[in-house]
């Protein structure tokens, strides 16, 4: 259940913070020009009440790593897993994966709710879900799934449902109806 939503205009971005009964909190960035989802990130308490971190779903964090706190860094010629959706498309692309398409084995397993990627030459291995359409309700489909391969990046595209396609439709039309401050335009309690 939603206990609260707030609506911010920053940059071209329209951010949606959402706050959830059990104390759960997700953040939504559209393109205001396309609608286009940018980010999603969701953060959970802990069991003992502590606030989590956050948890991207979609899109990247820009991140700006500091070497004194962070400590060690991971390669840069490591593969990179992000989301970035389409109208159309869940859609994962994974940066720095050079083998050719004919590598890269791509199976579901409904009942887990997972999507596994392998590489026949067993360079790399990845499970990863679909939270949409479980918190949706639908199961995974073999047959809705593409994959392509250019520039060291390999592309999983996953056909969305049309009764999915159209719940994001409503769910649009009812975020652009939230009345959006400016970024800056917070009500502050005063003392």
């Amino acid at each position: 259940m939603i206990l609260a939503t707030h609506s911010i205009m920053a940059l071209d971005k329209r951010k949606v913070h959402f706050t959830f009964s059990d104390g759960a909190e997700l953040i939504e960035e559209y393109d205001v020009n396309t609608d286009e989802l940018l980010l999603r990130k969701w953060r959970k308490k802990g069991t003992l009440g502590n606030v989590g971190k956050w948890e991207i779903e979609v899109g990247e964090q820009s991140s700006s790593l500091n070497f004194e706190i962070d400590g060690l860094v991971e390669s840069n010629a490591n593969p990179v897993f992000i989301r970035k959706d389409t109208k159309s498309h869940f859609q994962w692309r994974i940066r720095n994966l050079p083998y050719p398409l004919e590598n890269y084995k791509i199976v579901t397993k409904p009942q887990e709710g997972q999507i596994v990627l392998s590489t026949v030459n067993k360079k790399y291995f990845k499970m990863f879900g679909v939270p949409d359409l479980t918190r949706y309700g639908l199961p995974l489909q073999q047959d809705v799934i593409e994959m392509a391969h250019a520039n060291n990046t390999l592309i999983i595209s996953y056909k969305k449902p049309a009764a999915y396609v159209e719940f994001e439709k409503r769910l649009l039309q009812e975020i652009k109806r939230l009345k959006a401050s400016k970024d800056g335009d917070v009500d502050c309690a005063t003392s």
